[in-house]
């Protein structure tokens, strides 16, 4: 699963706009898979097996949802254009109790595979050195993946441009452990039987997902056959055996059936997303020699940007109407993160910028409608997050560029 599957946009977001014509599954369907998934081959068999048993003719698109050509992810615009426009259906669709887009228009199939992301090791390896007596955890940029890294403690950060050199940052010693989606780890064994890996399971509540069908409007009949299907191959067995290769370890299965409480600082949907080049920490995203990875650390600096009082008040207002129903009232989280206290920006040691914060606000939030205010809107919203946090108000406004171009570690404000 590389850049392109990791940052897919938010599922709510996409459906929320997607006008495609209503599909009748006795005409047949055009499938799609995610570009770059590592399940790809086992997305088609499984499309290729339900469809066939739900009695529906199927064409599969080689490329019907178009990536953009980037290493920025997918869109939603281009998913949306993609879907109805080239396809029908998309086999194996990201899907998680945390981005269950339950106010879409989208259409979703019970899971066929239960998977997402684990902690991995490299199985009998020498022990690799720490550096600064903290352990280097490698994760997949800009996706779940970096969402649970950044809760682990006592830990330098390999940012991985994609999945399969986030297990290779494990494999080549670049990294002690991984964290990373499941089926990447399959995929990279398959290509590489001469190492072996350790597996065991991640506590966030960003770990757990499903791989689903997924189509848009008007399509509940063609979901209810592809339901039908599912059942009968989850009796008779052959669901099984076409995932079995694919299927989470037992003990990362039994960890992932107790709920967790996610504590993580970071504002990113918990959809897979589509973020731009990122600041973390006052270092650009980019494609640099040796597989395109950077470090985390808190080395950026200078103040934080100016903002004033009539945007930490509009903040406010604009906070309670498009973030209060996930993060709370009080920022101390519901089904999002905690927005402020010591989890989200600490006395000192800050892993996240002011810059990247704004930047994953603003491209990510609000959940159920990613970049639904204006530059200035948002600009209000992180004045009213830097007040929250301990920050002073100024004369100066905040800009949406000044706020994006700010390498400032997100830590507690002088008031506090």
């Amino acid at each position: 699963m590389n850049t392109r599957l990791t940052q897919i946009a938010a599922a709510g977001a996409l459906a929320a706009s997607i006008a495609s014509t209503p599909v009748h599954a006795s005409a047949g369907v055009r499938v799609c898979t995610m570009p770059g998934s590592p399940s790809t081959a086992l997305d088609q068999a499984v499309a290729r097996a339900v469809l066939r048993t739900a009695g529906i003719s199927a064409t599969f698109v080689a490329h019907g949802i178009d990536d953009g050509n980037d290493d920025d992810g997918i869109s939603a615009r281009e998913l949306m254009k993609s879907l109805g426009r080239n396809c029908d259906v998309i086999a194996g669709f990201p899907r998680s109790a945390q981005a269950d887009a339950s106010d879409s228009h989208l259409s979703f199939s019970e899971g066929y595979l239960r998977s997402g992301y684990v902690a991995v090791t490299l199985r009998d390896a020498r022990p690799v050195a720490p550096v600064d007596g903290k352990e280097t955890i490698a994760a997949t940029w800009s996706s779940p993946s970096q969402l649970i890294a950044v809760q682990q403690k006592n830990a330098r950060f390999d940012l991985e441009n994609s999945s399969a050199l986030t297990v290779d940052a494990v494999a080549k010693r670049r990294a002690q452990r991984a964290i990373v989606w499941y089926p990447a780890v399959v995929a990279y064994q398959r290509a590489h039987p001469q190492l072996h890996f350790d597996v065991a399971p991640v506590r966030s509540e960003y770990a757990d997902w499903s791989l689903v069908f997924a189509s848009g409007p008007n399509t509940d009949g063609l979901q209810t056959r592809i339901n039908r299907a599912l059942s009968r191959m989850s009796a008779d067995g052959r669901l099984a055996s076409l995932t079995r290769s694919w299927t989470l370890p037992d003990s990362v299965l039994h960890a992932a059936a107790t709920p967790v409480r996610a504590r993580n600082p970071l504002i990113m949907n918990a959809a897979w997303t589509n973020a731009p080049a990122l600041p973390v920490n006052g270092t650009q995203r980019g494609t640099q020699q040796g597989g395109g990875f950077i470090k985390v650390s808190a080395s950026g600096g200078g103040a934080a940007p100016s903002f004033n009082d009539a945007q930490v008040a509009h903040g406010k207002d604009l906070y309670a109407g498009a973030c209060a129903k996930c993060h709370g009232v009080e920022l101390d989280g519901i089904t999002g993160p905690a927005l402020s206290g010591p989890a989200f920006a600490p006395a000192s040691n800050s892993h996240l910028t002011i810059g990247g914060i704004y930047q994953y606000m603003s491209t990510n939030m609000p959940a159920d409608r990613p970049g639904k205010l204006s530059d200035d809107e948002y600009a209000d919203v992180m004045a009213f997050l830097l007040y929250t946090n301990g920050y002073e108000s100024g004369g100066a406004k905040l800009t949406a560029a000044d706020a994006a171009a700010s390498t400032t570690p997100l830590n507690a404000g002088p008031r506090h």
